[in-house]
């Protein structure tokens, strides 16, 4: 059930339960956190629950990823929106590091919870896996502008550099996440930068 299915009182409980749950499973991940778990975290009956998530666990995971999804994309704007140029890219990347230093754990949301169903619930991970390749979307339109503009050489493939970017920033928060802190992020995001500055065509 989605909110555009329930009344204003009934969006706004369903929004309150995804965010409460949300740092519960990046805390402990979809097979550490039980529905009791949610219940007790967010004040909510069995019944109630059921209500508002008719597939269970799966639907809620699903709702939180979106929840996710849809507030690490929203902390990224403007750059996100543009990235046609070298100081939008660089503002981009501060914007990454600011939303992910404000976080309660060091994990990629999205992220974590695609890794962590890949192989157990595909209907659910071709999910998340889309919530991540919309997120490469805005990378690799930002990178075809410049390209277009002329900021990148002809022969650069933006498709491949978006997910040299992805990977990067994925790779950097597993190490950040094992670490415990946000460098690796820090590094594999200049890096990825620094690839991406040697397709430029001015040197």
């Amino acid at each position: 059930m989605t909110s555009a299915n329930l009344t204003a009182r009934g969006a706004a409980t369903r929004a309150r339960i995804v965010e409460a749950a949300a740092d519960l499973l990046l805390a402990h991940g979809v097979g550490g956190t039980s529905l009791d778990d949610i219940r007790e975290r967010t004040g909510t009956s069995k019944s109630q629950l059921f209500h508002y998530f008719p597939g269970g666990k799966s639907d809620l995971v699903g709702a939180i990823a979106a929840f996710q999804s849809g507030r690490f994309i929203e902390a990224q704007r403007p750059w996100l929106d543009t990235l046609d140029s070298w100081a939008a890219w660089e503002g981009w990347r501060e914007a990454v590091l600011a939303h992910y230093a404000g976080q309660p754990h060091y994990g990629c949301p999205v992220g974590a919870l695609a890794a962590e169903v890949a192989g157990n619930d595909e209907a659910l991970a071709a999910e998340l896996t889309g919530h991540l390749e919309r997120w490469r979307g805005y990378l690799l339109a930002g990178l075809v502008r410049m390209r277009d503009n002329g900021l990148l050489r002809a022969e650069a493939d933006p498709e491949r550099l978006s997910l040299v970017l992805l990977a990067a920033l994925q790779g950097g928060k597993l190490l950040s996440q094992g670490m415990r802190s946000h460098e690796p992020l820090a590094a594999a995001l200049d890096g990825a930068l620094a690839a991406l500055r040697s397709w430029s065509v001015v040197a």
